[in-house]
């Protein structure tokens, strides 16, 4: 028998109806089940407090959560949406419903803890409980720790760790879907209008954004069609990934973020590839990049303090530039005023599209960090804001990585040369020719840095250093000078130790 008459399953970053945890544990021991997504104002207020008008995140989310609900429907249930706090709503529904459990799948940002915290003591008030289950990673919290059953600090442990708990288990029991369409008969219609249909972008405080005009897909359909066409090119990941000119990465990240396709769909085609032989190596490339998303999730789970703090504590004794003439730097970094070609084309792509190349986004950390000495933390609560795939575990792992203040993180002496990237990661200037054009006719020896170019050559490419390209605002070997003078007091604290 379901232990439990009417229940409720709480959608978050979890937007699909298959393979989906907390809906099956919900299905599977209840009679009846609602589902429900709340455009959390807590999370959306935040946003508009920053000045944004516009976030394809909130177009994504628009549109995935309508193919969720058509999709429920179809399966004989249907989304109950609201807007709202959601620690207010959820409380507020389930008594409104009658349910004794509410069904979630588990979030491991503090913010989201907290949340989730505070829901179920509201819902204990009314005899309910909050029920939540592993779903956005392979393995969570303590499942992965080292012989000495502590939490890794370096990655590459880790993923043999990892790999070894994969294959002890047959290698696909932590890969297997989630069998939840045989119990779709106890899914339950949403109540009444009141909670049908999705609130518009005025409603939500938002005005439309230019994802249509992308091309973004949306959706678990968004998510299939992206993993297809991956999954034809998967072989050459390993070398293609590293190139932003050339169509090498699955781009399934914001899907991931957003929970219109799962972990174990991706980590099992991933398996699959390299079991076939054809495409193994690109395959486990791939595999390595998705044990990363894990890791920093783990990082996160066990060191919450990195949302602020360095995980590597010394490194907080480092002095940043600030002031007026470092907000001036930030600012040119921001706008893709550096007259750093790769650089300013990178930050182009994030502007204009709310997509950066993983690359880049090392390129361009680096920049900020060690050629303009800026503190990381500005150059995250940045891609925060921009990134359509933001994800704070990932996010904060990066920016730690590339300003060496993170677990195994690069050294602090490695300062990328954003030339010698360029020239290395885009040789024909193709990347930077597309966000860049002006700079178009420049050669592909010239465009990586042009004012190494003669005037004659300016002056035929159209280009005028100074009024339609900036000049370098730093130079990079300078720079370099000063990044080891500031990293030097943790040099001292090595030392002591």
């Amino acid at each position: 028998m379901p232990q439990f008459d009417k229940s409720l399953v709480w959608f978050r970053r979890d937007l699909r109806h298959t393979d989906h945890a907390a809906l099956y544990y919900a299905l599977t021991q209840s009679q009846s089940v609602w589902c429900v997504f709340v455009f959390d104002t807590n999370i959306l207020d935040a946003l508009k407090a920053d000045g944004v008008e516009q976030d394809r995140r909130v177009d994504f989310l628009l549109a995935s959560v309508a193919e969720l609900d058509e999709a429920l429907r179809k399966a004989g249930g249907g989304l109950i949406v609201l807007h709202g706090s959601a620690a207010t709503c959820i409380p507020d529904l389930a008594a409104e419903l009658g349910v004794q459990a509410v069904f979630a799948n588990t979030d491991y940002e503090p913010a989201a803890i907290a949340r989730d915290a505070a829901v179920d003591k509201a819902l204990k008030k009314h005899g309910a409980q909050l029920l939540s289950y592993k779903d956005q990673v392979i393995f969570e919290k303590d499942e992965v720790l080292t012989q000495s059953a502590k939490p890794f600090s370096v990655f590459t442990p880790y993923k043999n760790a990892w790999m070894a708990r994969l294959a002890a288990a047959g290698g696909d029991f932590y890969l297997k879907p989630y069998p939840v369409e045989k119990y779709f008969r106890a899914l339950a219609k949403p109540p009444g209008k009141a909670h049908h249909g999705l609130p518009s972008h005025k409603a939500l405080g938002f005005q439309p954004s230019n994802l249509q005009e992308l091309n973004i897909p949306t959706g678990m359909s968004g998510a299939q069609s992206l993993l297809e066409d991956f999954l034809g090119r998967i072989g050459a990941y390993g070398t293609a990934r590293d190139f932003p000119a050339v169509k090498g990465p699955s781009y399934l990240s914001i899907h991931l973020r957003f929970g219109t396709v799962s972990i174990r769909t991706l980590a099992r085609a991933a398996m699959q590839a390299m079991h076939a032989g054809q495409g193994a190596a690109g395959a486990a490339v791939w595999l390595s990049e998705l044990t990363w998303r894990d890791f920093y999730f783990m990082i996160l789970h066990h060191h919450p303090r990195v949302t602020a703090k360095a995980f590597k504590p010394e490194y907080d004794a480092i002095k940043w530039e600030h002031g007026k003439h470092a907000e001036e730097l930030f600012a040119a970094w921001c706008e893709g005023r550096t007259g750093y070609p790769l650089v300013d084309a990178a930050m182009a792509q994030i502007n204009q599209t709310g997509y950066m190349h993983n690359r880049l986004r090392m390129v361009v950390a680096s920049f900020l960090t060690k050629d303009l000495g800026i503190d990381w933390r500005w150059g995250e609560k940045y891609f925060a804001l921009h990134l359509n795939d933001f994800d704070l575990s990932a996010n904060n792992g990066g920016w730690q990585w590339a300003s060496s203040s993170g677990c195994d993180a690069q050294p602090y002496f490695r300062i990328f040369n954003p030339v010698t990237q360029s020239e290395k990661f885009d040789p024909e200037g193709k990347f930077i020719r597309r966000y860049l054009p002006q700079l178009a006719k420049l050669s592909d020896k010239r465009i990586h840095a042009p004012w190494t170019a003669t005037p004659d050559e300016r002056m035929s490419a159209g280009v005028t250093l100074g009024t339609n390209y900036p000049r370098p605002i730093v130079d990079h070997a300078e720079a370099r000078e000063r990044t080891l003078e500031r990293y030097a007091v943790v040099k001292k604290t090595e030392k002591a130790e």
